[in-house]
């Protein structure tokens, strides 16, 4: 139980008062149940010692989610100054881009009863390939590819034929960081991912096949194209492993050099270098690359999906009409323009475990959405729901522009697996009206619904606190698991 004072200021907002070398205060989103929970782990830790990073501003975050990470806690935001500020490995992740993908279709629930949902997931199973070290989705890449990927993101998939331009338009980003530079990645890193573009990988990654069972704003939903009992395809995934091995790097390379910075941090895993030094730069660029990667893997993954649709199904693309409602990465720092204590500010935004959540009218939202707002998918765990909810206003006076990412471990892996045992997870799956495909029973014991929080509460304290708002729920048919 962590002894940390926290303050509450707001009925879902709580502080750390800003002490010692803290050079901002630790700021939670969370319910009175909540931040229970959160008070368990060392997150609240983690929050603080964020807050003494050099040119940090405004607030180390946390979200509802929050729960223990590496340096950052997972659903942690901080945003640094560009001008003399610090940017962290460990406030992306070492999944960087970790992200999630959903596609809405034509079909509705009555058209996937059986068998012909199990074909689907059978199908599908087939043709993603996940677990740990999983390749064969498409052709290994050549080095020249590889290094296109990591420059153009989901563009180059869509070159190869994988998907069409549409769908960069609803990707964040447009599926490209610009500033990636492939000679500031490791050749390991490199050769890691030459054959794991359009896998899943393992983890708490997936895909499902969900239908829309709420809607909460029906014009928001009619933007997103979504309505009742309607079909949808959710992926979460991301770089796979050139991004972990990018992350590592920097690590190896910034740890020893924190004197030469003249940093005294809290924790070694927040190791960070000035963001306009060269190693800085030269984490940036590389983190660049590893993003493109994973939205070019989240691409050719979609458009797997749509081949097995149409191929169990025996449709063409017209009639599925599966289009991609938005991609939003979670494990990301980005380079942003904000508004604090009423000065414009360049600032590299550091989300771990956090989603971007830009509101109604941000030129950064797609023409589709900019009257709506920023669709922001948050998936809630194995065998659930998970929701679509749209930036708001508050999120850029309060987040800097970030909302929640998923439903928040409540229990580690080793204690979910140790519950598991001895149950008929797959059984269990199935009487919740869920087809389960894996790899393994290790990442479904490590995955059930009793390690998470409940992602309904997440989603409603970001609403309560005016930075998202939800807009339909969705509830699996079919998971296929890494």
């Amino acid at each position: 139980m962590s002894e940390i004072e926290v303050r509450k200021i707001e009925s879902y907002l709580w502080e750390i008062p800003k002490t010692g070398e803290m050079r901002v205060p630790g700021r939670i989103f969370a319910s009175e149940e909540l931040m229970s929970s959160i008070r368990s782990d060392q997150s609240l830790e983690q929050v603080r010692n964020v807050a003494c990073l050099p040119g940090v501003v405004g607030w180390s975050l946390a979200m509802p989610d929050i729960h223990w990470g590496y340096g950052f806690p997972i659903g942690g935001v901080a945003a640094t100054n560009v001008d003399g500020g610090a940017i962290s490995p460990g406030g992306v992740g070492y999944d960087i881009n970790c992200g999630v993908r959903l596609a809405r279709s034509d079909l509705v629930l009555a058209d996937l009863e059986d068998p012909v949902r199990r074909s689907l997931i059978d199908r599908l199973y087939q043709a993603v390939p996940s677990g740990v070290g999983a390749s064969g989705a498409i052709p290994k890449l050549s080095r020249s590819d590889l290094e296109r990927v990591l420059v153009l993101g989901a563009r180059w998939a869509i070159e190869q034929g994988y998907g069409d331009v549409q769908d960069l338009e609803h990707t964040e980003a447009g599926g490209r960081l610009g500033g990636a530079d492939p000679n500031c990645v490791s050749d390991r890193a490199k050769q890691r991912g030459l054959g794991q573009v359009g896998t899943l990988g393992s983890g708490n990654h997936f895909l499902e096949v969900q239908r829309v069972s709420r809607l909460f704003d029906t014009t928001m939903a009619d933007a997103f194209g979504l309505f009742p009992d309607q079909i949808v395809v959710m992926i979460h995934s991301g770089s796979r492993g050139l991004g972990y091995q990018i992350c590592d790097d920097a690590l190896k390379r910034i740890r020893p050099r924190l004197a030469d910075f003249g940093y005294r941090l809290p924790d070694v895993q927040l190791a960070a270098a000035p963001l306009d030094s060269p190693d800085g730069q030269a984490y940036l660029a590389a983190m660049r690359c590893a993003a493109n990667y994973a939205w070019c893997n989240r691409q050719v993954m979609l458009h797997k999906v749509r081949e097995a649709f149409q191929h169990v199904l025996g449709i063409g693309a017209a009639k599925l009409s599966m289009r991609l409602v938005y991609d939003v990465c979670h494990n990301i720092a980005k380079i942003e323009e904000h508004e604090l204590n009423g000065q414009r500010m360049s600032l590299c935004v550091h989300r771990k475990g956090a989603t971007r959540a830009f509101p109604a009218g941000h030129p950064e939202v797609p023409p589709a959405y900019r009257e709506v707002g920023q669709p922001v998918i948050v998936p809630g765990s194995m065998g659930s729901y998970s929701y679509v909810c749209a930036g708001a206003a508050g999120a850029m006076e309060k987040t800097f522009g970030s909302t929640c990412h998923g439903a928040g471990r409540k229990m580690s892996r080793t204690q979910s697996k140790k519950l598991s045992r001895g149950r008929d997870l797959i059984g269990e799956m199935e009487e919740r009206g869920v087809v389960v495909r894996a790899t393994g029973m290790r990442t479904v014991a490590e995955e059930m619904p009793h390690a998470y929080k409940d992602v309904a509460d997440v989603v409603e304290v970001m609403e309560a606190a005016g930075v998202s708002h939800r807009v339909a729920e969705l509830k699996p048919i079919g998971v296929v698991k890494g």
